[in-house]
């Protein structure tokens, strides 16, 4: 298992309405049926459907979403390193 230095986050579900997630980096992506959404301990993409974002602070870290929540899925993927990417390819072909 992969340590985490410094990680801090906390999910509460409520009967599959209402999640609350603290820890969160950026909202990379958003609709009624997907949430993408980079957090300290890597990707979480939150599935359901009527899925409308209440509340997202970047100061205090904290999301909470409503809707009907059918899956939540977390993905070890190195998101810092595709901005990066991004950011140089952007610069070369401005």
């Amino acid at each position: 298992m992969e340590e985490v230095n410094n990680s801090f986050q906390n999910i509460i579900l409520e009967n599959r309405e209402k999640l609350n997630v603290s820890g969160i980096l950026d909202v990379l992506s958003f609709d009624d049926q997907i949430i993408i959404i980079e957090t300290q301990l890597g990707l979480l993409t939150i599935k359901g459907e009527n899925l409308k974002i209440n509340k997202l602070s970047l100061d205090t870290s904290d999301f909470t979403v409503d809707g009907y929540i059918s899956s939540l899925t977390y993905s070890n993927s190195d998101i810092s390193s595709s901005k990066k990417n991004k950011n140089i390819l952007s610069k070369i072909f401005k």
